[in-house]
């Protein structure tokens, strides 16, 4: 599995998603997901977010605003998570998620917002940090 793209993509995954959760998910490969998890580390975090037209914080407003929009809160909530590790600020976060209410419908954004809400209150930390303290 190891080439330099996936090295790179690794990185970043760990730099947005953590540690922590990347090693987890690169401990559980096994015969039937070991094709998918190169992929997802190679093409999405290496030859994509590995791009450097665009900073990881606006990939991370892009992700949760899309992932928002296609209803996946499990991926919102990782990407939210990421997002604030990659700098973005509440004001900017909610900013994201009022265009999601009115681009992508109403139901989106609650959605959005009672998980961001939810991360915020449930890691101190994180919400600190997208707070600038």
């Amino acid at each position: 599995m190891a080439t330099e793209l996936f090295e790179k993509g690794k990185a970043i995954r760990e730099k947005v998603l953590g540690t922590e959760y990347v090693e987890k998910a690169l401990k559980n490969v096994d015969d039937f997901n070991r094709d998918f998890q190169a992929l997802v580390t190679e093409y999405c975090w290496g030859a994509c977010w590995g791009r450097e037209a665009l900073s990881h914080k606006q990939r991370s407003m892009l992700n949760i605003a899309m992932l928002s929009a296609l209803n996946r809160q499990h991926e919102f909530e990782l990407h939210f998570k990421g997002a604030i590790r990659n700098g973005c600020t509440i004001a900017e976060l909610r900013e994201v998620l009022m265009q999601v209410a009115i681009y992508c419908g109403i139901p989106a954004g609650v959605e959005a917002f009672r998980v961001a809400r939810k991360i915020l209150a449930e890691e101190p930390e994180l919400a600190a940090k997208a707070r600038g303290e």
